[in-house]
């Protein structure tokens, strides 16, 4: 075919021709209409504004804890699908949240894989999490790193469920093609050592007497917000910001998308037009250039979990407020 082309090529004779000959060697003409555009004047996405219900959530897990048990999955999770045609699992473009529990007495296998991840703690106690052999405490209010290519894997020594928001770089990760997995050998990785402070763990108490020493920003974009580190998960951005009973952020909007998880307190978000009540436990999707705010009807803290750092990294990243 590419010989009986280039023929053609040679001596074409009209421009329906030259785009049909071009077709033929996979070649696409830059003149041509296009159902999909290269370029668009504005970020546009096919993700929405969406809410999930901690509430609504705890009950299914509670029927999960009756039916699903470990040798039919090593985690029981459900994942936080945005709500479009075609959709699989993915939250926003670049992240999938799902949540979690784990009953006492259990232990989730080791693995690892390309992908970032981390754990937002809504109700746990005598929960551990091991990333490379290291086992560290993961309870009510903690966050907890497990950056992509490190062993890990999880426990339970309380005597109630836990449960926890997941959020990983999943879709990016699919987007860029380079995912891997590998279970451990074995199953469990031993542990090597045990430690209550780690780069990988944020507990409830740090970011708690951060946020303390941190004044509300002036130009109410947020309330008192600080930033977690996180060097070994470059495509991830966390902040955790309180507000205040009666405060409310201007609206805005910016390139990155972002998993908003209530770690406390009640009130309201305004995404993309639509209003969303929310309460502790709750996560909201922000996708890509969507006008938000949030309103606190009582004192509230909110983790904010984004692709910015990808966005800043490529200088993609724009915001705006009204």
């Amino acid at each position: 075919m590419e010989g009986s082309a280039l023929d053609r090529l040679v001596a074409v004779p009209t421009l329906a021709e030259l785009e049909r000959s071009a077709a033929e060697l996979e070649l696409s003409p830059g003149w041509i209409a296009r159902e999909q555009p290269i370029f668009w004047a504005e970020p546009r996405s096919a993700f929405r504004p969406a809410h999930w219900r901690y509430a609504v959530v705890h009950v299914a897990l509670e029927a999960a804890a009756r039916l699903v048990d470990l040798s039919m999955a090593e985690r029981r999770i459900l994942a936080l699908r945005n709500p479009f045609s075609g959709n699989n699992f993915a939250t926003t473009r670049t992240l999938s949240c799902a949540y979690q529990l784990m009953l006492p007495g259990e232990t989730a296998s080791t693995h690892r894989h390309a992908s970032h991840a981390l754990r937002v703690m809504l109700d746990a106690r005598g929960t551990y999490s091991g990333v490379d052999g290291v086992q560290m405490p993961m309870e009510t209010g903690d966050i907890v790193l497990t950056p992509g290519g490190c062993w890990h894997g999880h426990g339970h020594d309380g005597d109630r469920p836990a449960y926890w928001v997941d959020v990983l770089d999943i879709p990016l990760t699919h987007l860029l093609e380079p995912m891997f997995f590998e279970p451990y050998p074995g199953r469990v990785q031993p542990v090597r050592a045990r430690a209550e402070t780690s780069p990988h763990r944020f507990s409830a108490a740090e970011i708690a007497c951060r946020l303390d020493t941190t004044a509300t920003d002036p130009a109410r974009l947020h309330g008192a917000r600080i930033s977690l580190p996180t060097p070994d998960m470059p495509s991830i951005g966390i902040a955790v910001e309180r507000l205040e009973a009666g405060a409310a952020t201007r609206r805005q909007r910016s390139t990155a998308s972002r998993c908003v998880v209530v770690t406390s307190g009640a009130g309201h978000s305004v995404v993309g037009g639509t209003r969303f009540e929310w309460s502790r436990g709750d996560t909201i999707a922000v996708p890509t250039w969507i006008w938000y705010e949030h309103h606190a009807a009582s004192d509230a803290q909110l983790v904010d979990i984004s692709d910015e750092p990808v966005m800043r990294m490529c200088h993609y990243y724009r915001h705006e407020a009204a």
